[in-house]
């Protein structure tokens, strides 16, 4: 069994009188500290996937098994717990709290945690040492990046989902954090799942799943995946 299992799973968005299937039969698995790239155009299924995984929606059909179980099964009590506690967000925006600091943002996620990481280390492990009781306006773009990564950290999930976080980046910015969320991946032995419209991304990733249309149209494992830093766009 495999840490995270999609089995034929179905999303139909109701719309006035018209049915639109965002998803339409998805299957996949990944294994405990892999890190995923799902790749496709804008309004492929991608952005669903995620939030059906992370716990923000539900599938209309199908089955979703995380570490051993059935989210697809949970009540909305039981969903509010799991995106508490399993799960870390990291966006395209940084949804940062304006008027605290690097540090008071990382420690609000802490306090709904039930076994936090320090702040203080998180921060200084995201490089922002010097930068943790700065407000989010006297940041640049690729720092509070790096915050909202930290404060996702610190709640010490299962799983970290990033949607589309190089989006609101620069090039040499995106490729940063990109860095950042691989080496996490890889040090702390953390399952990292990122949704992307470059598939210039796609050779960074252990296990690579491209939708198109609502459907899982390939899916690769590399062997020996690209440092960021070698990879071109």
């Amino acid at each position: 069994m495999s840490y995270i299992e999609f089995r034929n799973v179905i999303k139909t968005y109701h719309v006035g009188e018209v049915d639109i299937r965002a998803l339409d039969g998805v299957n996949f698995s990944v294994e405990k500290g892999e890190f995923v790239v799902i790749a496709g155009a804008s309004g492929a299924g991608k952005s669903t996937i995620l939030n059906i995984l992370g716990g923000m929606d539900q599938c209309t059909d199908g089955e979703i098994e995380v570490d051993g179980v059935r989210i697809d099964e949970m009540d909305e009590k039981a969903l509010t717990d799991y995106r508490r506690f399993d799960i870390g967000f990291v966006f395209q925006f940084y949804n940062l709290v304006q008027n605290l600091t690097a540090r008071e943002n990382v420690e609000l996620a802490t306090e709904i945690s039930r076994d936090p990481l320090d702040v203080v280390t998180t921060l200084e492990q995201v490089g922002l040492s010097e930068r943790m009781n700065n407000f989010p306006s006297q940041l640049s773009g690729g720092e509070q990046q790096r915050v909202a990564i930290a404060r996702a950290l610190a709640k010490n999930p299962k799983l970290l989902l990033c949607d589309e976080p190089t989006g609101a980046l620069d090039y040499v910015t995106g490729k940063q954090i990109l860095q950042l969320l691989q080496d996490t991946c890889r040090t702390h032995g953390m399952t990292v799942i990122i949704i992307t419209h470059n598939l210039a991304l796609c050779p960074m990733g252990d296990r690579v799943f491209r939708v198109k249309s609502g459907r899982i149209v390939s899916a690769e494992y590399n062997e020996h995946p690209q440092d960021i830093a070698s990879i071109e766009w």
